[in-house]
C-alpha cells in the first residue's frame, strides 16, 4: 500500500532520499525530498522482505516519477533486529548505493521505533524499546523526550528483559515487538504497553531521521555499512562453536 504525502513534479536536478525498513516482521520503503515525505510503501504482510522488497523501491520510485540516479541518499533502519531481514535491507540499500553513487545513513532501529511515540497523547517523557532476541532476551534501549525527539540514555544492547524493565522510570510506555512477547514482566513493573501500530518501526520515520543524521554529517561509503546485530548471527556462531574460533 502506498500512502502519498507529497505529490510536487519532480525536478531532476533534485536529489531525493530513499528510505529503508526491514529490520522487523513487517517491512516499508519510504521517499522524500529536502527533508519533505513524499510517499510510503509498506509490504503485503509479514516477512515479505525477499520478495517485495526491490519491487516495492521500483513502484514507488515510478509513482512519483523519481529515477534511480535522482536518489543521492539512502537512510537505512540497520539494526538490531532480524537478522535476515537487515541482510536483505543492508545489501540492497548497498547496492543501490553503489550503482548510483548514493550516499548511505545508518539510523538506529530502536531509535526509530521510540519515535512512534510522538504519536500518543500525552506525549510520554520516557520510552523503553524491546526487541525480542530470543533465548529470553532482548534487545533494548531507554529514550527520554527532548524538544520533540527522543535521545537515547545508552547505545542499544542485549538484556534481560525483567533487568531492563526494572530500571525504567516510573510512567514509562513500553514499545516494540518485544513488548507483547513480555507482557506480563511488563505488567508486574507496573509499566504500559503502547499501542500496537507503535511496536513497529516505519519507514516514514527512518526518513525524518535518516535526513536529520546526514545534515550532521552521519553518513557512511556504502562498502563499510553494515548491519548492527549487536550479537553474532546463529550461522556464525555455529560456525564459530565447530571450529574452535
Amino acid at each position: 500500500m502506498i500512502s502519498t504525502i507529497v505529490t510536487d513534479a519532480p525536478d531532476s536536478q533534485i536529489s531525493y532520499g530513499l528510505a529503508v525498513e526491514t529490520s522487523c516482521h513487517l517491512g516499508s520503503v519510504a521517499i522524500g525530498r529536502a527533508g519533505v515525505l513524499m510517499a510510503e510503501r509498506s509490504f503485503s504482510g509479514p516477512r515479505k522482505h525477499a520478495t517485495e522488497f526491490v519491487a516495492a523501491i521500483d513502484s514507488l520510485c515510478r509513482a512519483q516519477g523519481v529515477s534511480p540516479e535522482q536518489i543521492g541518499e539512502v537512510y537505512v533502519s540497520h539494526g538490531p533486529g532480524s537478522f535476515a531481514g537487515l541482510r536483505i535491507g543492508v545489501t540492497a540499500a548497498r547496492m543501490i548505493a553503489f550503482a548510483h553513487g548514493a550516499v548511505m545513513v545508518p539510523t538506529p532501529t530502536l531509535d526509530v521505533i521510540a519515535h512512534n511515540a510522538l504519536a500518543a497523547s500525552p506525549t510520554p517523557e520516557h520510552v523503553a524499546v524491546m526487541l525480542d532476541a530470543k533465548r529470553h532476551r532482548v534487545f533494548a534501549a531507554s529514550f527520554d523526550l527532548s524538544e520533540a525527539t527522543y535521545v537515547a540514555r545508552a547505545h542499544a544492547a542485549e538484556l534481560d528483559p525483567r533487568v531492563f524493565l526494572s530500571q525504567q522510570q516510573p510512567g514509562c510506555l513500553i514499545l516494540g515487538e518485544g513488548a507483547p512477547i513480555y507482557h506480563e514482566l511488563v505488567a508486574r513493573s507496573s509499566l504500559a504497553i503502547g499501542e500496537s501500530q507503535w511496536h513497529v518501526p516505519k519507514a516514514r520515520v527512518v526518513y525524518e531521521l535518516g535526513y536529520a543524521l546526514a545534515r550532521r554529517g552521519k553518513t557512511v561509503p556504502p562498502r563499510e555499512f553494515v548491519p548492527l546485530y549487536i550479537r553474532p548471527p546463529e550461522a556464525e556462531e555455529q560456525w564459530n562453536a565447530r571450529h574452535g574460533s
